[in-house]
């Protein structure tokens, strides 16, 4: 499973434009067929995934389980990539016929809620959800209030640094607050060798974005008004938020030659952090392999801190992403109570090993941070690292990132705005007011 590329199709309208891809089967459930059997007798219902085999295979081992424990309803497993996972769900999805249940980002719930494709969740099911889930993943799974579906995978930022770089720059410890990043990426520019204190992506929509986002919630601001209908761009900690960039660019301590990537992270930015020549970024859990392939052992110099909080900020907070489990609104009622019946033992503690849900230990088997609380306690020792701590310490107090109508084409604005700034064709105060009027109007044409 390449979890690197998770967030490289995030805009709704791209997703749409994407050609359908033809289901192909998981395996264990056999055909592709999501036809069932009527009224309340037996059921076959579909799970659409963008999973790889690997884990569609541990889907597939779990759903033969359930089999064994409830022979009235089997489950097909079918995977499509990534690129194509909307616009199928979407096109199929149409029919009382097409996938019961898929595996979502957060961020397409809005219209997929709203378009009556997912399902609320009965009664039971988002009692389990509020009672067992972080409120802030909860509330990324929810609509006006209403649980649409079973958080699953967490991913969050934090700030990564070089603890070798640091001891070569006489950096004693992670900055904690803003003073103290500056004071160590100067440091660290000083030791020479072409080093830059701090790396920031450009050319990828949420490497730009999450990044910004994180350091605005750590100085007290938002992305958007509670409602979710205008930006708060304008606001004195979003101005502090660009300021700090801007100082970081004419200060010379971040260098967006050395820091683009795409949605793989590969790139300079990746590469300047494996080979020394950067001595803090702020990326998400998921990296994680990817350092653990490029930099062998040296990956033992790398550790995890809170974001820095600002100067009107009294806390960290990180931005936050999740995915979740839904279920089809076309489908008929018998085949949506069976697929409530097996998203609920998926994801339950009697399903998987020691306490953890099947869920969580396909997701930990991939890197990835289970969001369900009793699977991380299942899973301490596989998440104590002086990498993946600080992100699970993070759950509680991490920032969902807005799901709303427009959000993607939103982020899309911003992201412009932000590279405009680290490129240094606009000042802070010139960004942040461009970024507002273009996110207003990526949500108000969305509507």
């Amino acid at each position: 499973m390449n979890r690197k590329a998770l967030l490289a199709a995030t805009s709704l309208g791209a997703a749409l434009a994407l050609g359908l891809a033809g289901c192909s089967s998981g395996g264990g459930s056999g055909g592709s067929s999501s036809s069932g059997g009527g009224g309340d007798g037996a059921q076959k219902i579909t799970f659409l995934t963008h999973w790889g085999p690997e884990q569609v295979g541990m889907l597939d081992e779990a759903a033969a389980a359930f089999t064994k424990e409830n022979p009235d309803i089997t489950v097909d497993v079918q995977a499509v990539p990534f690129g194509n996972l909307l616009s199928t769900l979407r096109t199929q999805g149409a029919s009382p016929d097409g996938p019961t249940i898929a595996g979502i980002y957060d961020a397409w719930l809005p219209e997929l809620a709203r378009d009556g494709l997912a399902a609320e969740a009965p009664s039971d099911v988002a009692g389990d959800v509020k009672a067992n889930w972080p409120a802030n993943v909860v509330g990324a799974a929810s609509q006006q209030g209403t649980v649409h579906g079973i958080p699953n995978e967490v991913d969050l930022y934090q700030l990564n640094y070089n603890k070798a770089l640091f001891a070569d720059a006489g950096v004693a410890e992670p900055p904690a607050d803003w003073d103290a990043l500056i004071d160590a990426a100067t440091k660290i520019k000083a030791t020479g060798q072409a080093r830059q204190g701090i790396g920031f992506i450009t050319s990828w929509n949420s490497g730009a974005v999450h990044p910004f986002l994180s350091l605005l919630a750590s100085d007290g601001g938002t992305f958007l008004n509670e409602e979710g209908t205008q930006a708060t761009l304008t606001s004195p900690q979003a101005l502090e938020t660009a300021e700090l960039y801007q100082r970081l660019v004419d200060e010379g301590l971040t260098d967006t030659a050395m820091s683009t990537a795409n949605a793989n992270t590969t790139g300079p930015y990746l590469d300047n952090f494996v080979n020394g020549k950067t001595g803090m970024i702020i990326m998400a859990n998921w990296w994680e392999g990817s350092l653990k392939d490029a930099m062998g052992d040296k990956f033992g110099d790398v550790a995890t801190a809170p974001i820095p909080v600002g100067p009107s900020g009294t806390t960290s907070s990180s931005i936050s992403y999740s995915w979740m489990t839904m279920v089809n609104g076309n489908a008929d009622d018998a085949k949506q109570k069976a697929a409530w019946e097996f998203l609920t033992w998926l994801n339950g503690p009697d399903s998987g090993k020691g306490g953890s849900s099947a869920m969580g230990d396909i997701l930990v088997s991939m890197g990835i941070l289970p969001s369900r609380s009793s699977d991380i306690d299942a899973h301490k020792a596989d998440l104590e690292s002086d990498f993946l701590t600080p992100y699970v310490d993070a759950l509680d107090s991490a920032t969902p990132f807005p799901t709303v109508i427009g959000g993607p084409a939103a982020a899309d604005a911003l992201q412009r705005q932000i590279e405009a700034l680290l490129n240094g064709q606009l000042d802070a105060k010139a960004a942040m007011e461009a970024a507002n009027k273009d996110v207003d109007a990526a949500l108000s044409s969305a509507q």
